[in-house]
């Protein structure tokens, strides 16, 4: 089994690892591979036993190949019993050992009367013990919520498994966090020197007050204000297109005065994720069996694609682009349907409507990218041989739609605008890794089809990079260094255009330049422009270009994107 210690690392945190480690759920060498404790916790595994089999005695949890003895974990919250809330952010739903159920009876087994809630780290999977179960109210008659699911087990009583928008319903119930951490957690943004300065901030609009309170606190740095915010829209609300405009433009005039914050973008997730257990992403044919068998299981579709068009009409034709959450290829034609809806109805607006992820599409929905003028925003350093790709895929989707995932160069064939997305901050913001996946598509495991849809290097740099600022809108002022625009600059330790390809992940920012500002300087670490010299150095001919863009509702404030990246300093 793969340590992936990225997007979907197995133990990251130290409530995942003591939580596991105490029902032996450690894969063989897990620690002693490392050499070190998981991020974040008090102690290491004291003792490690591996390399045979471990047979646990519970009936509901099969035969582990190893076992690791922990200390401190639940005793050092001893004063939180019983009522104080184990929140385990980063769990990984594939990282669990074959055959391992995800019952909270798994949970209930730990020497703790707290309720637990673990957070998948692919964002759509919780998994929850009994108590937390009582507390939120979830019974075996609670219905699902619009968009998610409540797992039950063979005799119909609620697993602990909770998918996509279930989760809100312990979420509701969970105590928030303190406003001084909240904020403190909030600067533990991109390291400056990373070279990314935009992002896409996804999330509702109550978080964006955070960025407000940062910005008056006098804490924010530079690299967090830089943002382009997704307004997430709920499934009330999509299902309601008047009333989804008011609320976008209500939550851009309360939170759109952060310097470098821009809204113009609202963003719906249409389904979830394709690798088992969870099986959530759309598909247009059904999943197998782990024997290869058809099901008649094709996942969740959260909105229709009639409902999806008449959101788009809204929305695009008062300037606001849409940003859709779509892995599954059922997922990828209904947001393709909305746009075209859109087009339909109000022509094309320069809008650049954008569909993210696109793990499966369906072949015949290549060509119409162009036409439409949708962004294929990929996500490409998950295109690689690895547990997720393999053993949580191969055998529930069969070889032939295997052989089409992440299909980066047949949309490109297809004359698809290209655009590379972090998906910071599930995924670790690692843009050269990344670059450098999306044309070798490979992993510790190996390589995935490279020879079908790799993409060339120079490809790869130009939708990391020009590509990006192109689905933001902001192409007419950076992505590309020439005369005109901004002087967003980053020199780099290597020529990224002449290196071996695997050299490529590695490379470090050596200066960062923001509209010819220094920014970031290796040599002095501790050289950072405050947010005031940030936002003053954007050109004024490009505040004034950018007026003309209402939809961003930023007053002429920009966020900072990467150009083409320099050779060695």
């Amino acid at each position: 089994m793969s340590l992936d210690l990225a997007r979907r690392r197995l133990l990251a945190a130290a409530g995942a690892a003591g939580a596991a480690g105490a029902l032996g759920l450690v894969p063989s060498g897990a620690f002693a591979a490392s050499g070190r404790r998981p991020s974040g916790s008090r102690r290491s595994a004291a003792t490690i036993i591996h390399g045979g089999q471990v047979l646990t005695g519970l009936p509901y949890l099969p035969r582990q190949e190893a076992l690791a003895k922990l200390t401190g974990f639940l005793n050092a919250s001893e004063g939180q019993e019983p009522g104080g809330w184990l929140v385990v952010e980063d769990w990984n739903p594939v990282g669990l050992p074959a055959g391992t159920e995800t019952h909270h009876r798994v949970l209930d087994a730990l020497p703790t009367r707290r309720p637990i809630a673990l957070k998948g780290s692919d964002a759509h999977n919780m998994w929850v013990n009994q108590r937390a179960l009582d507390l939120a109210k979830i019974t075996s008659n609670t219905p699902d919520p619009a968009g998610g699911h409540i797992v039950h087990d063979s005799a119909g009583a609620p697993s602990g498994l909770l998918k996509d928008t279930a989760q809100d319903i312990v979420t509701a119930v969970i105590p928030p966090p303190d406003r001084d951490k909240t904020l403190a957690a909030g600067l533990e943004g991109p390291p400056p020197g990373g070279g990314q300065r935009h992002h896409h901030l996804h999330g509702r609009g109550h978080r964006a007050r955070h960025p407000r309170r940062l910005c008056r606190s006098g804490r924010l740095r530079p690299a967090a204000a830089a943002g382009r915010a997704a307004l997430r829209l709920d499934t009330d609300l999509i299902r309601d297109p008047k009333a989804a405009l008011a609320h976008v433009n209500e939550q851009r005039a309360a939170h759109g005065q952060v310097p470098g914050l821009c809204f113009g973008t609202v963003k719906v997730f249409l389904d979830g994720v394709i690798e088992h257990p969870a099986q959530t992403a759309a598909l247009l044919e059904p999943y197998l069996d782990a024997n290869g068998k058809p099901t008649d299981n094709r996942g969740d579709l959260y909105v229709t694609a009639t409902e999806y068009g008449r959101l788009a009409a809204v929305l695009d034709r008062a300037g606001w682009q849409l940003h859709a959450h779509a892995i599954g290829d059922g997922a990828v034609r209904t947001a393709l349907d909305g746009y075209e809806t859109a087009a339909r109805a109000n022509g094309r607006r320069g809008n650049r409507h954008t569909i993210a992820h696109l793990q499966l599409v369906h072949p015949d929905d290549y060509r119409r990218f162009a036409p439409l003028g949708v962004v294929a925003c990929m996500q490409l350093q998950w295109a690689m041989r690895n547990v997720w790709t393999m053993d949580a895929l191969l055998p529930y989707i069969g070889p032939d739609r295997h052989r089409l995932m992440y299909p980066a160069r047949s949309l490109e064939r297809h004359g698809a605008a290209l655009s590379g997305g972090s998906d910071w901050p599930v995924d670790r913001l690692d843009s050269f890794n990344q670059i450098r996946t999306a044309v070798d598509r490979r992993g510790e495991e190996g390589a995935l089809y490279p020879e079908r849809e790799g993409i060339s290097r120079s490809t790869s740099l130009r939708m990391h990079t020009s590509g990006s600022a192109h689905q933001l809108r902001i192409d007419h002022e950076t992505g590309v260094l020439t005369p005109g625009r901004a002087a967003d600059v980053i020199v780099l330790d290597r020529d990224v255009t002449r290196v071996p390809v695997e050299d490529i992940t590695g490379t470090e920012v050596r200066l960062t330049l923001a509209g010819g500002r220094r920014i970031w300087d290796a040599e002095r670490p501790g050289a950072q422009a405050s947010a005031a010299s940030f936002a003053a150095a954007r050109p004024a001919s490009l505040a004034t270009v950018h007026g003309r863009h209402a939809a961003c509702g930023c007053h002429g404030r920009r966020p900072v994107a990467s150009p083409l990246s320099l050779g060695p300093a």
